[in-house]
């Protein structure tokens, strides 16, 4: 069973962005991957600002994400990138914390205008961490997310399609890497 782990980089407390993860966990263990979670906001914020990768929080955090062959990277914009604490987290990784896995990023935001933080503010930090197989994300405008009372998300017919096939991809990725190994 390959091993997936999901990162949210949302400060929120209500985050959509959070659900959207969890939304995502959820398709891909009801597809026989084993998925583990990593909500940066639940991370003890002193250690993460002093960068202590040897607290027990942040070295687990972190084992997840070596141990995993699969990451899901998923971060609100912020003034056209990816947010800050995400990039806090993502400092403490080793050089090559994301080698030999299949890499997913998924960005929500306000305007269509931030559709292109994806490439441009995404991308490049997720290949200076070694990532050499970074698969088609999806950027998802946050008021299409319908947020339901079970804390469950309700997404339109036309984005739900282009998630289900983007994680559909992604999957298939992480499958074809096990094999290989």
């Amino acid at each position: 069973m390959s091993r997936i782990v999901t990162i949210t980089g949302s400060p929120s407390e209500t985050s959509r962005t959070a659900r959207l993860a969890r939304d995502v966990g959820g398709w891909l263990t009801a597809r026989d991957f084993e998925v583990s979670a990593v909500n940066v906001r639940d991370l003890p914020a002193a250690e993460l600002l002093q960068a202590r990768a040897d607290a027990p929080p942040i070295a687990q955090a972190v084992a997840a994400v070596e141990g995993a062959q699969g990451v899901v990277l998923c971060s609100p914009v912020y003034k056209a990138a990816y947010s800050g604490i995400l990039k806090t987290f993502l400092d403490l990784l080793p050089q090559t914390a994301l080698a030999g896995k299949v890499v997913l990023p998924l960005m929500t935001g306000g305007t269509i205008a931030h559709v292109l933080a994806l490439d441009y503010a995404f991308r490049p930090v997720l290949t200076a961490l070694g990532a050499q197989h970074v698969v088609t994300g999806l950027f998802i405008l946050d008021k299409t997310i319908g947020v339901r009372d079970d804390g469950g998300i309700d997404l339109a017919a036309d984005i739900r399609a282009r998630l289900d096939a983007v994680l559909a991809d992604f999957g298939a990725s992480v499958a074809r890497l096990a094999q290989q190994r």
